[in-house]
């Protein structure tokens, strides 16, 4: 149990910094209580339409954990240079856990491998919205329910959680593992929960990215400081809940180490070897090689994919300290409380300080905190709006008429949530085509088992090969890209029998990004090939216009496809409609993305 002396910050309740004395008291009806059951409800639905219609953003998604799982549930996929047991940074276990559950979709009825695909899409949108109503369900009963609410908004109209609610990535799994983590770190009533949130913070380090687990830091500072102010048995208490955490984390640790070190046949620790890559790389090698970006990246970023949240979250320090200076209120419940809402506060601030210095940078690299950046938004509004309702009528905010702060409040939330729901729908429209031109290939009446389809200079938009059925192989043709490219797991039984491709030693693979010449074949062999075509846009020797070439190939299907290059950053950043009163110069340009089929020359 918690010492006496940090039992009264357990219940900040009435606002962030704020709890009552006393007895806990049941609250009062608001109008912005929701139940749990009913965010579940809204949160899987926002998440199912990410899993049904977000493209896949990033190759890294694609070759690096699509593809694994389906050469572990299928026997044949494409192999990155990470999952050489050379190098080994790359989770099985992580792995084995999607491709169980695509496995079932196999039981069921009308099965198939695009089927497969959505299926486990679908399963992630579930753990998803499990995650996303365990913290709501804490911040509605800890902090306030209107912080509950807008944290709810801020979540499921943003377009950073379309892409990272159902995506199939690490940091994706440590942002879940970071929901109910800082939900039990949080949540005092009934104890703490620090073993609970050590843990969950370790199974999204272990299975997802081993860096996530520094958004638990100020949780534990948190418990470290009230126990220092407390007593000798309440230092034995926090360390004894940190073992109990830390115990279990280790838990899921031996598992890994036995999963992933059965796959690979060899003594590994991928965490540590992910670690060690990232931070401890020699020169010429490391994520630097990937390429840079300079320190203000991730606010351009976040602004895009959060808008008006992003920049209440940033505010959320500076607003509840001037509130604590200006506040005449006596009702903030002390330092005890007014520590905990800091704490509260400083996960979103610490990740973003810490990646905003490191040069090699990612829009995924931000989804484990995606649910801070939103409870500090939430936690802003919260105040702002508490300021406007209890400002002194002697002073100019108080002389505002209330309505006019409600049309501004409301004006700046329901323009947030336009402008989410613009992007959204502009990056689907945009660049969905990837997930749509292997439709003809599905129905089993085009192609044959074996046939070859093949990707020039669209090699990172290829999804994966559960949309290839038939047996099909994705391969690559020369094109002006000139780094590594995915060769394929072995398929043979050597040794130890099954999936002997994950610790057979590839050919050709390196962690510098140096061209591999084997990983091509020769464009003869091709019997589909997909390319992109922009008007307008110059041909190269290894970059032809494929589709324009009517002597050997035929389109199968093409989709429209943005070519971002002549379109106005307006019109790519969110969707603007086709109309008349649009000027033209703010309207979007298109290519065509297209699946080609090779011409049988008579």
């Amino acid at each position: 149990m918690p010492p006496k002396a940090a039992k009264t910050a357990l219940t900040p309740r009435g606002g962030p910094g704020s709890v009552p004395d006393g007895p806990v008291r049941k609250k009062p009806p608001t109008p912005f209580a929701v139940k749990p059951i009913g965010a579940f409800y809204i949160f899987f639905g926002a998440n199912l339409l990410a899993a049904l219609y977000a493209p896949i953003q990033d190759c890294d998604e694609t070759f690096n954990y699509w593809e694994p799982t389906h050469y572990l549930s299928h026997g044949y996929g494409l192999q990155t240079w990470e999952y050489s047991p050379e190098y080994a940074i790359r989770s099985w276990l992580y792995i084995a856990l999607h491709a169980l559950v695509g496995s079932f979709r196999r039981l069921l009825p009308f099965s198939t491998k695009v089927g497969e695909f959505y299926f486990i899409r679908y399963n992630l949108a579930f753990v998803c919205a499990l995650c996303q109503t365990q913290m709501f369900r804490v911040i509605n009963n800890i902090l306030n329910p209107r912080i509950a609410i807008f944290f709810m908004m801020a979540m499921i109209f943003s377009p950073g959680m379309f892409h990272a609610s159902a995506a199939f990535l690490p940091s994706s799994f440590a942002m879940y593992a970071t929901m109910v983590g800082m939900a039990a770190f949080m949540n005092w009533r009934g104890g703490l929960k620090t073993a609970q949130g050590i843990f969950c913070f370790a199974v999204g380090g272990i299975l997802g990215w081993p860096f996530a687990m520094a958004l638990s830091a100020p949780f534990l500072f948190e418990e470290i400081i009230f126990a220092f102010l407390s007593s000798k048995d309440a230092i034995i208490d926090v360390v004894l809940r940190f073992l109990r955490g830390i115990v279990a984390g280790l838990i899921v640790l031996f598992f890994e180490f036995l999963i992933s070190g059965f796959l690979y046949k060899k003594l590994v620790v991928v965490p540590l070897n992910i670690v060690l890559y990232n931070i401890f790389s020699g020169t010429g090698r490391g994520p630097e090689i990937f390429g840079t970006e300079p320190w203000h990246f991730y606010f351009r970023n976040l602004l895009l994919n959060f808008n008006i949240w992003f920049v209440l979250a940033v505010a959320s320090l500076p607003l509840f300290i001037m509130k604590k200076i200006f506040s005449r209120s006596q009702q903030d419940g002390g330092a005890a409380t007014g520590l905990r809402s800091l704490i509260f506060m400083t996960p979103f601030y610490l990740w973003l300080g810490i990646f905003s210095f490191q040069p090699h940078k990612e829009e995924r690299f931000m989804y484990p905190a995606y649910p801070a950046l939103a409870l500090n938004a939430a936690m802003s509004l919260h105040i702002i709006l508490a300021t406007f309702g209890q400002a002194d009528p002697k002073t100019l905010l108080g002389k505002i008429p209330a309505r006019l702060k409600l049309l501004l409040v409301s004006i700046a939330v329901i323009g947030s949530i336009d402008l989410g729901v613009a992007r959204i729908y502009g990056i689907y429209s945009a660049y969905s085509a990837p997930l749509k031109i292997y439709e003809p290939l599905q129905n089993g009446t085009l192609g044959t088992s074996g046939d070859s389809v093949c990707f020039g200079k669209e090699w990172y938009r290829f999804p994966t090969t559960y949309h290839l059925p038939n047996d099909m192989r994705p391969k690559f043709i020369k094109s002006e890209f000139n780094g590594l490219l995915p060769g394929q797991f072995g398929e043979g039984k050597t040794g130890f029998g099954f999936w002997s491709g994950a610790w057979l030693i590839p050919s050709g693979m390196n962690d510098q990004n140096i061209e591999d010449m084997g990983k091509y074949v020769d464009l003869r062999t091709c019997h589909f090939l997909v390319d992109t075509y922009y008007p307008g846009s110059v041909a190269s020797k290894l970059e032809p216009h494929y589709i324009l070439d009517e002597e050997n190939w035929e389109i199968v299907k093409c989709e429209p496809f943005l070519d971002a290059s002549k379109t106005h950053v307006l019109a790519r950043t969110i969707w603007l409609p086709d109309l008349s009163i649009i000027p033209d110069k703010f309207k979007r340009r298109w290519g065509k993305h297209c699946l080609l089929k090779r011409k049988v020359q008579g």
